[in-house]
Parts: structure tokens; sequence; C-alpha cells
């Protein structure tokens, strides 16, 4: 596995519910979960190699004494240290599972590695300079990796095309929502305690602030709606800044509307799901996604949906969304509008997000993952 966190989020989300569920249904589907663990870079320079508490309620865990940029260093220069040092530590796993793409060259297991999508060869642009070395890593890993994981046929086309990988050695395992429509503490939250007049109806977008997730153009769309059709919607952006976030921000200022732009950097869990409940529009125009999961969770939440055409987002979206081309802002708008005007196609976009969105749950990830890992066996 990796380095994960108390309060997990992106991958760490996938790897925290993979586990959690593994756990639940290993006496019955009979096999034996482990978790190799690796110390964040901070406490390894401190000494600091403890296995962390969240993990306590898994019986079966070993430290790999390497934080992963160290061991990343490693697969890119001398790859054959791990089989020679580290394998012993892992008690004889029949598979060991590298869940943030890479996975180490050990002797004995099989080998699988999780690749969740190819920004890092189809748009270059829109990472940073850590995420630029993924590629050649993904390719060197390649080398011994008996299986890929996936999180969407899209993606799994983008590996065949990049990597050229034998489309029969990768599985594709959805991912699920962090929340469940069924949870009856959902449909009582109480109003967050953030920056917002309540009072006001919005749209909203929830992700991090990066060039990737295209929210210039959601500006530019808002900037429309309120000058063509004077709508009394607010836009509120949720979300922490990422890689190269100053060109939204800077798009947010030059807004004649900007005073009715809000962006809330971080909210909890429950805060952010009291959004999406009262969201009069869910806007996720992204240029590319492993898979979306902002739009699963929306759907689960009853929040209507416009969200880009291209990527993974028309898996996850199926018919129950508006897909508009994220290049044309003001089709993106368009859409937005007819959202707002006709209170019958917000009905039906609720009601098709949740019926699509019962078809994800982390539990038929864990299963499908697992099917994934006795096919190689």
């Amino acid at each position: 596995m990796t380095a994960l966190t108390p309060r997990p989020s992106g991958v760490g989300l996938y790897i925290a519910n993979l586990i959690y569920f593994f756990d639940a249904i290993q006496t019955k589907e009979n096999f034996e979960l482990s978790i190799a663990y690796q110390p964040g870079l901070k406490n390894w320079l401190r000494g600091k190699l403890e296995l962390p508490n969240f993990l306590d309620a898994y019986s079966h865990r070993y430290l790999l004494p390497l934080p992963v940029r160290i061991s990343n260093l490693l697969l890119d220069r001398a790859p054959f240290i791990f089989p020679l040092c580290f394998e012993s530590s892992l008690n004889s796993p029949d598979i060991f599972h590298g869940t943030n793409y890479n996975v180490y060259p050990y002797k004995y297991p099989l080998k699988v590695m999780t690749i969740y999508d190819l920004t890092c060869a189809k748009y270059p642009q829109y990472i940073n300079s850590v995420v630029k070395t993924y590629f050649k890593r993904i390719q060197r890993c390649l080398e011994w990796t008996d299986l890929v994981i996936t999180i969407s046929e899209s993606s799994k086309r983008d590996i065949v095309e990049y990597l050229n990988f034998d489309p029969d050695r990768i599985w594709v395992t959805p991912l699920a929502s962090r929340y469940s429509g069924e949870q009856p503490l959902l449909a009582s939250l109480p109003q967050p305690q953030a920056p917002y007049n309540f009072s006001r109806p919005y749209l909203l977008f929830v992700s991090t602030l990066e060039p990737r997730k295209n929210i210039v153009a959601i500006v530019e769309a808002f900037n429309y709606l309120k000058q063509k059709y004077r709508i009394e919607q607010q836009l509120v952006l949720i979300g922490q800044k990422g890689w190269k976030y100053e060109p939204i921000l800077d798009a947010i200022a030059r807004s004649p509307y900007s005073h009715e732009i809000h962006h809330l950097n971080y909210l909890s869990d429950n805060d952010v799901a009291w959004f999406y409940q009262h969201a009069d529009v869910f806007v996720y125009p992204s240029h590319y996604e492993g898979f979306g999961l902002p739009v699963l969770e929306a759907m689960t939440l009853g929040a209507p949906v416009v969200t880009a055409n291209t990527s993974s987002l028309p898996e996850v979206a199926g018919d129950a969304a508006l897909l508009v081309n994220p290049d044309e802002p003001l089709e993106l708008a368009e859409a937005i509008f007819n959202v707002l005007q006709s209170s019958q196609l917000r009905q039906t976009l609720i009601e098709k997000g949740r019926e699509r969105a019962k078809l994800f749950s982390w539990e038929k990830t864990a299963l499908e993952t697992l099917a994934a890992y006795r096919s190689i066996l």
C-alpha cells in the first residue's frame, strides 16, 4: 500500500475504503488482508516509524521502513534493492498491490498496480513537476507488473494507448461516493458554519482548484448567465488551492460579479454534503478525469449535474446529467440555464442521478478488486 492519513482524500480515500471493505469481507471470501504501511517523510526523518493509530483495527500490518519519496528514488535508480532488502518484511504474500502509480519489484508475490489516470501523459500542462515524473516510473514498473487496476474504461483505453499495455491484463474497478444516499444523518445535517449568505441560491463546484478542472470556464459561464439572464444564483467553489491556481483566482477577481463568487477552502464532509444537497446545479466541466468522484457525490445527494462529455465523466453520469463540451463556456452556461429554468428537467436529473448513484459502492469496488486478484492466481 502507501502512506495514509487520518483524514484521507483522493488516492487516500480509495485506499482507506478498499482496506475497510477488504477487512469486512475477508472471512466470507476466504482470503487474508495484510497492510504494508510506509511512513511520511517528516516522521521518517525524525525516526518515528510507528504504525498510526487509525490502523489499529486491522490485524496484519507491516512497516516498510522507507517513505514513499525514498522508495520512488530507489525504483528509478536501484529497483533490485527491494527483493534483497525489504521483501522479508512482508510475510510472503501471494499478491502485492501498489495502490499509487507504482509497485515494488518483489521476487515472489504477484504484482498489481493501480493507475488512476494518465494526466501525466495526456495533459502534462495540467500537472506539477512531481507528477511529471510518474510516467517514466509507471513505464518502469510495468516491466514487472502482472496486472493493472484502473478506475474507468476511459483510463483503461489511455493505458493501452499511451503505455501499450495488454488490455487483457487491465481490470476496471469503478469507485464509489464517500456518501451514501441512504444515510439518515445526511437528511438532517445542520447548516454549515461557513462564510456564505445561505439565503442566496447557488451553483456549486467541488474539487481542487487547478487548471484540469476547467474552473475558469465556470466563471465565464457564470458571467454570461448573470449578464444575459440576470440569474439570482451565486457561485460557490469548494476546494483547496492546487497546482497553478492563480489564473483561477485572477478570473474571479476580474469578474464583474466577483462579489457573488465564493471560494470556500476547506469544509468537513458533512458541510460539503449540505452544499451538495442544497445546490441548484452542480457544475463540473473538467477537461480530464480518471473517474470523477464529485459528479457521483452530487448525484448521490440529489444535486442536478452539468458535466463534461470527455474522458470518464460520461461513464459515471450515464443519462443522469447534462453533458457539454468543456471548451465551450457558452454551451456550459446554456445547459446550466436550462436546468434553472425547467423544474421538470431539474427533477428528472435529480431522480436519475440518485438511481445512477446506487450502481456504485465501495463494497462492489472491493469485490471487483478481489476478482482482479483471483484472475491472476
